[in-house]
């Protein structure tokens, strides 16, 4: 009998090296051909190289930003992805295994499952004389297994090899010899025991959180970046790298974050729209030269990564921990701003605004990001740049210089906001310390001079409090218990309340898109909920603690947490939502 299917979760899992994300991309685009939505991640080991890796696939006719509950196919390349993840196979699920160094271990795998045992990787070097041809054999097996037509399985493929021409060949061979072993296991060319659903095709693209921000970065003009190697923001110092030089700037790989940061502020001094990118432990080390872009008044825009710490931690997983960290870290107050986006689309959007709100608070701007966002990769719909707007802010031109009878380059004004000359414009010299200073800019510890220019640049914040953006609603908009998340948490929660609403549970939800300052439409939605559960990835629930900080709370918000550096599936967050409603 052929199961009919909308959603489909695959998963590829062996050692690192094994080309486990071969098979994966292979599939997600047979499926991205059939107008499927993708959303594809990776689970490798904390370490250089080597290790367990998998890679996982899903394909749904609905967008969806995570994974299923449960995998419907899993190819595993060794004994270790059965003992270690089989676990995830739904029943009734599909299991191809390489039988290469032995029989499948028993006791891992649901009673239901179907099991395939072919020694893939034993055949590859004995008819192609290379191990890695195995992937292509596995992308045989379960393409018959999903009632691909071998004709489209192979088109694929070839594509894929493409760049590699002298690769072609051996890989249809491997792909042929699948689709042998298939039928002898009666899986039939488009007669397979799965069948996935006709979904409509759309232009979309498969984009990571990271590659989506940087691109919006470069269409809201930046034009320099600084940026050391750190996981999991790497993917934003080779994006920059490879291609901001096109558009006339530069980036420059530093010898560490202290540099990256400080090199950041001089471009930004001489007028050019600037950008670092790390993650947890980057940013503890740039908290002084961000807190100096806060002093000096220096568009900063920093992009946060977010893994799981403290230290080093687990450089591979996610978490949402810096949070704290981001709204009030560094010495002293200074103004602020944090983002975050919940998708690729939305990194994109978050980019741009980042950008210009550097520009009009002159100061730093966070975009906060974590692992699977940053990395995890899903399909959107095409961005549109012709939309973006670049704002200045209140940048003097030589015109408007010259009409004042003084320039005061930190002039005390009743929105906080200073107008800024470019260093080098005639009639605009200035002095930039982060020392405190007066509205010259000359170092001054005058008492009546510090809370002036403490409360000056507060009032920044205040001016472009209307331009923040709004947070995305969803779920009943009338339910009295409500779920509040960010990034990560973003996909799952929409579906989780979908799913709650089906069995008769309603969620008003809430994804805010500023964290910082807290917006008056955040404490709002808070405070006409009898309850509402803040969702997030850290030990201490730091989303929650800001939260209940700000406004009357009076004891509504309530964490669900995770920190063990796996994203939460939607089953385990309603679980976590029907156990806390139960209580």
């Amino acid at each position: 009998m052929t199961a009919v299917l909308s959603d489909v979760n695959a998963m590829v899992a062996g050692q690192g090296g094994d080309g486990s994300l071969t098979v994966i991309t292979l599939l997600g685009n047979v499926l991205a051909r059939r107008g499927f939505h993708l959303y594809s991640t990776r689970n490798v080991a904390s370490r250089i190289k080597g290790g367990p890796a998998a890679a996982l696939l899903r394909g749904s006719s609905e967008p969806r930003s995570g994974m299923g509950d449960d995998v419907d196919i899993f190819v595993a390349f060794d004994d270790e992805a059965i003992e270690t993840v089989g676990s995830r196979v739904a029943p009734g699920g599909f299991v191809v295994y390489d039988s290469s160094a032995g029989p499948l271990p028993s006791g891992f795998l649901p009673e239901e499952t179907t099991v395939i045992e072919i020694p893939f990787g034993r055949f590859a070097v004995r008819d192609l004389r290379r191990e890695l041809f195995k992937n292509s054999l596995a992308f045989g097996v379960i393409s018959r297994i999903l009632s691909f037509a071998d004709a489209e399985a192979a088109a694929v493929l070839e594509e894929r090899f493409a760049a590699r021409p002298e690769l072609v060949a051996r890989n249809l061979q491997a792909l042929r010899e699948g689709f042998a072993f298939a039928d002898e296991h009666g899986f039939a060319e488009n007669a397979g025991p799965i069948r996935l659903t006709d979904t409509p095709s759309e232009d979309r693209i498969l984009i990571s959180g990271n590659h989506a921000a940087a691109f919006g970065f470069l269409v809201a003009g930046v034009r320099f970046f600084a940026g050391y190697p750190i996981t999991p923001a790497t993917e934003v110092l080779e994006f920059m790298t490879r291609h901001i030089g096109t558009y006339g700037g530069a980036a420059i790989q530093a010898e560490d974050e202290l540099a990256a940061v400080n090199m950041a502020l001089g471009a930004s001094l001489t007028g050019v729209r600037s950008l670092v990118a790390t993650s947890g432990p980057g940013i503890s080390l740039m908290q002084e030269g961000i807190g100096h872009a806060g002093a000096a008044e220096l568009p900063l825009v920093v992009i946060d990564a977010q893994r799981s710490g403290p230290s080093t931690g687990m450089p591979t997983k996610s978490e949402q921990s810096d949070i704290g960290m981001l709204v009030h870290g560094g010495n002293g107050d200074f103004p602020r701003i944090v983002l975050a986006p919940g998708d690729p689309s939305q990194a994109f959007d978050l980019a741009v605004a980042a950008t210009n709100l550097a520009q009009w608070i002159q100061g730093p701007v966070y975009l906060m990001l974590d692992q699977a966002l940053s990395q995890d990769s899903v399909t959107v719909p095409l961005f549109d740049v012709t939309g973006v707007e670049i704002d200045a802010g209140l940048r003097l031109t030589q015109r408007q210089l010259d009409t004042l009878d003084e320039y005061r380059r930190y002039a005390i004004t009743e929105d906080g906001l200073s107008p800024l000359a470019v260093p080098g414009m005639p009639g605009g010299m200035s002095l930039v310390t982060g020392n405190e200073h007066d509205e010259w800019g000359r170092v001054s510890t005058d008492p009546g001079n510090r809370a002036a220019m403490m409360d000056k640049r507060a009032r920044k914040i205040d001016a472009v409090k209307d331009d923040l953006p709004k947070g995305l609603r969803f779920g009943d908009e009338t339910g009295p218990v409500g779920i509040l998340g960010v990034g990560m948490e973003s996909g799952v929660m929409r579906e989780a309340v979908e799913r709650l609403a089906v069995d008769g549970i309603s969620l008003a939800g809430l994804q805010p898109r500023t964290i910082w300052p807290v917006l008056d439409e955040t404490l709002a939605f808070i405070a006409s909920r009898e309850r509402v559960y803040v969702v997030e990835h850290n030990h201490e629930g730091q989303l929650a603690q800001i939260l209940a900080s700000i406004g009357e709370a009076n004891g509504s918000v309530r964490s669900i947490l995770k920190y063990d550096g796996v994203p939460f599936t939607p089953g385990e967050l309603i679980d976590r939502i029907v156990l806390e409603e139960s209580t």
